[in-house]
Protein backbone atom coordinates (compact mmCIF):
# COMPACT_ATOMS: atom_id res chain seq x y z
CA UNK A 1 0.00 0.00 0.00
CA UNK A 2 1.57 3.41 -1.12
CA UNK A 3 1.78 5.54 2.05
CA UNK A 4 1.83 9.14 1.16
CA UNK A 5 2.86 12.59 2.67
CA UNK A 6 -0.78 13.85 2.57
CA UNK A 7 -1.51 10.56 4.80
CA UNK A 8 0.30 11.98 7.53
CA UNK A 9 -0.74 15.38 7.64
CA UNK A 10 -4.40 14.16 7.91
CA UNK A 11 -3.65 11.74 10.53
CA UNK A 12 -1.75 14.30 12.48
CA UNK A 13 -4.67 16.92 11.84
CA UNK A 14 -7.10 14.52 13.16
CA UNK A 15 -5.31 13.44 16.50
CA UNK A 16 -4.82 17.41 16.88
CA UNK A 17 -8.58 17.92 16.48
CA UNK A 18 -9.48 15.11 18.80
CA UNK A 19 -6.66 16.25 21.11
CA UNK A 20 -8.24 20.07 21.35
CA UNK A 21 -11.78 18.59 21.66
CA UNK A 22 -10.76 16.73 24.72
CA UNK A 23 -8.54 19.79 26.08
CA UNK A 24 -11.91 21.78 25.60
CA UNK A 25 -13.72 19.35 27.32
CA UNK A 26 -11.28 18.92 30.15
CA UNK A 27 -11.52 22.65 30.54
CA UNK A 28 -15.60 22.57 30.98
CA UNK A 29 -15.14 19.42 33.41
CA UNK A 30 -13.01 21.91 36.26
CA UNK A 31 -14.97 25.07 35.28
CA UNK A 32 -18.36 24.21 35.96
CA UNK A 33 -17.67 22.75 39.38
CA UNK A 34 -15.34 25.79 40.19
CA UNK A 35 -18.06 28.17 38.84
CA UNK A 36 -16.13 31.27 39.82
CA UNK A 37 -18.90 33.27 40.20
CA UNK A 38 -17.14 35.46 42.68
CA UNK A 39 -12.88 36.11 43.37
CA UNK A 40 -13.26 33.90 46.43
CA UNK A 41 -14.58 30.73 44.31
CA UNK A 42 -11.81 31.26 41.12
CA UNK A 43 -9.07 31.58 44.08
CA UNK A 44 -10.21 28.18 45.10
CA UNK A 45 -10.01 26.49 41.99
CA UNK A 46 -6.29 27.68 41.35
CA UNK A 47 -5.76 26.22 44.46
CA UNK A 48 -6.73 23.23 43.74
CA UNK A 49 -5.74 23.23 40.51
CA UNK A 50 -2.15 24.35 41.94
CA UNK A 51 -2.83 21.45 44.44
CA UNK A 52 -3.40 18.26 41.63
CA UNK A 53 -1.16 19.61 38.68
CA UNK A 54 1.62 21.95 40.05
CA UNK A 55 4.44 23.04 39.26
CA UNK A 56 2.19 24.47 36.07
CA UNK A 57 2.64 27.41 34.44
CA UNK A 58 -0.15 30.86 34.66
CA UNK A 59 -1.11 29.81 30.62
CA UNK A 60 -1.84 26.06 31.56
CA UNK A 61 -4.16 27.76 34.64
CA UNK A 62 -5.72 29.98 32.28
CA UNK A 63 -6.47 27.21 29.93
CA UNK A 64 -7.68 25.15 32.31
CA UNK A 65 -9.88 27.42 34.21
CA UNK A 66 -11.10 29.68 31.29
CA UNK A 67 -9.16 32.83 32.80
CA UNK A 68 -7.53 35.90 30.90
CA UNK A 69 -3.76 35.94 31.68
CA UNK A 70 -4.82 39.50 34.10
CA UNK A 71 -7.35 37.26 36.11
CA UNK A 72 -4.68 34.70 36.60
CA UNK A 73 -1.53 37.02 37.27
CA UNK A 74 -3.98 38.79 39.83
CA UNK A 75 -4.50 35.55 41.98
CA UNK A 76 -1.37 34.05 41.44
CA UNK A 77 -0.03 37.19 42.83
CA UNK A 78 -2.15 37.22 46.01
CA UNK A 79 -1.17 34.07 46.90
CA UNK A 80 2.32 34.72 46.55
CA UNK A 81 1.99 37.66 48.80
CA UNK A 82 0.44 35.40 51.41
CA UNK A 83 2.91 32.71 51.60
CA UNK A 84 0.65 30.17 49.74
CA UNK A 85 2.23 29.65 46.44
CA UNK A 86 5.76 30.13 45.13
CA UNK A 87 7.12 30.35 41.38
CA UNK A 88 9.81 28.17 39.81
CA UNK A 89 11.71 28.35 36.35
CA UNK A 90 10.85 25.24 34.16
CA UNK A 91 13.35 22.64 33.76
CA UNK A 92 15.43 22.98 30.72
CA UNK A 93 13.60 19.56 29.73
CA UNK A 94 10.30 21.02 30.17
CA UNK A 95 10.90 24.22 27.80
CA UNK A 96 9.28 24.17 25.01
CA UNK A 97 11.03 26.76 21.98
CA UNK A 98 13.32 29.16 22.42
CA UNK A 99 13.30 32.12 25.13
CA UNK A 100 13.66 32.21 28.80
CA UNK A 101 12.28 29.25 30.71
CA UNK A 102 8.47 29.86 31.62
CA UNK A 103 7.43 30.17 35.64
CA UNK A 104 6.05 27.46 37.10
CA UNK A 105 3.89 27.65 40.27
CA UNK A 106 3.14 25.41 42.94
CA UNK A 107 1.38 25.88 46.44
CA UNK A 108 3.49 25.67 49.33
CA UNK A 109 2.82 24.16 53.08
CA UNK A 110 0.71 27.01 54.07
CA UNK A 111 -1.38 26.84 50.79
CA UNK A 112 -1.75 23.42 51.20
CA UNK A 113 -2.51 23.97 54.90
CA UNK A 114 -5.80 26.14 53.36
CA UNK A 115 -7.23 23.03 52.04
CA UNK A 116 -9.69 20.71 53.73
CA UNK A 117 -8.12 17.36 55.26
CA UNK A 118 -9.46 14.84 57.69
CA UNK A 119 -6.65 15.73 60.25
CA UNK A 120 -10.15 17.52 62.58
CA UNK A 121 -12.26 14.48 61.84
CA UNK A 122 -8.98 12.29 63.25
CA UNK A 123 -8.41 14.22 66.26
CA UNK A 124 -12.23 14.50 67.35
CA UNK A 125 -12.15 10.37 67.05
CA UNK A 126 -8.61 10.61 69.12
CA UNK A 127 -10.50 12.52 72.09
CA UNK A 128 -13.86 10.51 72.46
CA UNK A 129 -11.35 7.37 72.57
CA UNK A 130 -9.38 9.36 74.69
CA UNK A 131 -12.66 10.18 77.21
CA UNK A 132 -13.43 6.71 76.99
CA UNK A 133 -10.60 5.12 78.37
CA UNK A 134 -9.90 8.08 81.11
CA UNK A 135 -12.73 9.69 81.71
CA UNK A 136 -13.45 13.58 81.35
CA UNK A 137 -10.11 13.95 83.55
CA UNK A 138 -7.96 12.66 80.95
CA UNK A 139 -9.37 15.26 78.61
CA UNK A 140 -8.67 18.50 80.88
CA UNK A 141 -5.29 16.61 81.71
CA UNK A 142 -4.68 16.60 78.01
CA UNK A 143 -5.95 19.80 77.18
CA UNK A 144 -4.01 21.55 80.11
CA UNK A 145 -0.83 19.98 78.86
CA UNK A 146 -0.94 21.03 75.13
CA UNK A 147 -1.31 24.79 76.72
CA UNK A 148 1.67 24.32 78.81
CA UNK A 149 3.30 23.16 76.05
CA UNK A 150 2.35 26.58 73.82
CA UNK A 151 3.28 28.95 76.69
CA UNK A 152 6.37 27.32 78.03
CA UNK A 153 9.28 29.43 79.08
CA UNK A 154 6.86 31.99 79.90
CA UNK A 155 6.90 33.27 83.62
CA UNK A 156 4.32 33.83 85.04
CA UNK A 157 4.10 37.85 86.19
CA UNK A 158 5.95 38.85 89.17
CA UNK A 159 4.73 42.53 90.00
CA UNK A 160 1.59 44.11 88.49
CA UNK A 161 1.36 47.62 86.75
CA UNK A 162 -0.76 48.48 83.98
CA UNK A 163 2.75 48.20 81.62
CA UNK A 164 3.66 44.87 83.33
CA UNK A 165 0.02 43.35 82.53
CA UNK A 166 0.39 44.48 79.44
CA UNK A 167 3.66 43.11 78.25
CA UNK A 168 2.74 39.94 80.13
CA UNK A 169 -0.09 39.45 77.58
CA UNK A 170 1.95 40.92 74.58
CA UNK A 171 4.40 37.60 75.70
CA UNK A 172 1.47 35.26 75.76
CA UNK A 173 -0.03 36.42 72.81
CA UNK A 174 3.57 36.08 70.98
CA UNK A 175 3.53 31.93 72.26
CA UNK A 176 0.23 31.77 70.74
CA UNK A 177 1.30 32.62 67.54
CA UNK A 178 4.01 30.59 67.34
CA UNK A 179 1.79 28.02 67.76
CA UNK A 180 -0.22 28.81 64.91
CA UNK A 181 -3.66 30.85 66.62
CA UNK A 182 -2.25 34.46 64.76
CA UNK A 183 -2.42 36.18 68.28
CA UNK A 184 -2.24 40.29 69.02
CA UNK A 185 -3.33 42.19 71.92
CA UNK A 186 -4.51 45.85 72.02
CA UNK A 187 -5.82 48.16 75.34
CA UNK A 188 -9.23 48.40 75.45
CA UNK A 189 -10.44 50.56 78.04
CA UNK A 190 -9.04 49.80 81.73
CA UNK A 191 -7.93 46.16 80.33
CA UNK A 192 -6.57 44.90 77.33
CA UNK A 193 -7.64 41.86 75.35
CA UNK A 194 -5.81 39.23 73.64
CA UNK A 195 -7.03 38.60 70.44
CA UNK A 196 -6.66 34.93 68.74
CA UNK A 197 -7.70 35.37 64.91
CA UNK A 198 -7.44 31.73 63.96
CA UNK A 199 -7.11 28.48 65.62
CA UNK A 200 -6.36 25.63 64.82
CA UNK A 201 -8.41 23.18 66.61
CA UNK A 202 -11.14 24.98 66.95
CA UNK A 203 -13.79 21.92 64.85
CA UNK A 204 -12.77 19.99 67.98
CA UNK A 205 -12.57 22.75 70.44
CA UNK A 206 -16.79 22.52 69.41
CA UNK A 207 -16.86 18.97 70.92
CA UNK A 208 -14.43 19.60 73.63
CA UNK A 209 -14.78 22.75 75.36
CA UNK A 210 -12.01 21.62 78.02
CA UNK A 211 -9.50 22.98 75.12
CA UNK A 212 -10.94 26.62 75.51
CA UNK A 213 -11.21 26.05 79.28
CA UNK A 214 -7.09 25.08 79.65
CA UNK A 215 -6.14 28.29 77.72
CA UNK A 216 -8.54 30.79 79.87
CA UNK A 217 -7.07 28.82 82.78
CA UNK A 218 -3.25 29.16 81.99
CA UNK A 219 -4.27 33.09 81.28
CA UNK A 220 -5.16 33.36 84.91
CA UNK A 221 -2.08 31.30 86.25
CA UNK A 222 0.64 33.54 84.06
CA UNK A 223 -1.10 37.39 84.62
CA UNK A 224 -1.82 36.07 88.30
CA UNK A 225 -5.52 37.99 88.18
CA UNK A 226 -8.92 37.47 87.04
CA UNK A 227 -9.44 37.19 82.54
CA UNK A 228 -12.72 37.33 81.01
CA UNK A 229 -13.36 34.77 77.73
CA UNK A 230 -15.51 37.61 75.91
CA UNK A 231 -15.86 35.26 72.37
CA UNK A 232 -14.47 32.00 70.87
CA UNK A 233 -14.07 30.73 67.51
CA UNK A 234 -15.61 27.55 68.40
CA UNK A 235 -18.63 28.96 69.47
CA UNK A 236 -19.11 30.95 65.93
CA UNK A 237 -17.05 33.84 66.24
CA UNK A 238 -14.48 35.59 64.80
CA UNK A 239 -12.18 35.60 66.88
CA UNK A 240 -11.19 34.25 70.65
CA UNK A 241 -10.96 37.54 72.54
CA UNK A 242 -9.95 37.54 76.48
CA UNK A 243 -10.43 40.83 78.36
CA UNK A 244 -7.24 41.16 81.05
CA UNK A 245 -7.44 44.06 83.40
CA UNK A 246 -4.67 46.49 83.84
CA UNK A 247 -5.52 47.26 87.23
CA UNK A 248 -5.36 44.38 89.61
CA UNK A 249 -6.90 44.57 93.24
CA UNK A 250 -5.67 43.32 95.44
CA UNK A 251 -7.59 40.37 96.17
CA UNK A 252 -7.50 39.17 92.96
CA UNK A 253 -5.92 36.08 93.48
CA UNK A 254 -8.66 35.22 96.07
CA UNK A 255 -11.66 36.51 94.30
CA UNK A 256 -15.55 34.67 95.01
CA UNK A 257 -17.99 33.69 92.49
CA UNK A 258 -19.51 37.06 93.23
CA UNK A 259 -16.56 39.44 92.81
CA UNK A 260 -16.25 37.57 89.47
CA UNK A 261 -20.14 38.35 88.51
CA UNK A 262 -18.94 41.78 89.67
CA UNK A 263 -15.71 42.39 87.27
CA UNK A 264 -17.99 40.84 84.45
CA UNK A 265 -20.74 43.65 84.78
CA UNK A 266 -17.52 46.23 84.53
CA UNK A 267 -15.95 45.44 81.28
CA UNK A 268 -16.33 48.10 78.95
CA UNK A 269 -19.47 47.73 76.91
CA UNK A 270 -17.96 48.12 73.69
CA UNK A 271 -16.18 44.81 74.04
CA UNK A 272 -19.42 42.67 73.81
CA UNK A 273 -19.60 38.90 72.79
CA UNK A 274 -21.69 40.01 69.88
CA UNK A 275 -18.69 41.77 67.68
CA UNK A 276 -16.04 39.65 69.10
CA UNK A 277 -14.17 42.43 71.02
CA UNK A 278 -13.10 43.70 67.99
CA UNK A 279 -15.55 47.19 68.41
CA UNK A 280 -11.81 49.56 69.24
CA UNK A 281 -10.56 48.45 65.68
Amino acid sequence: MEFRHTDVVKTVGLRNAEAAAERREGARGVVAPAAPTGEGHTREAVVQLLLEQGPVTATAIGERLGLSPAGVRRHLDALIESGEARATRSAPWQQKGRGRPAKQFQLTAAGRGRLGHAYDDLAGAAMRQLREIGGQAAITDFARKRVATIVAGIDRLAQHSPETTAAKAREIAEAFTDAGFAASTRKVGAGVQICQHHCPVSHVAEEFPELCAAELEAFRELLGTHVQRLATIANGDCACTTHVPLVVPATSETTTPEEDESDAAAQPATASRNDSGRSAE
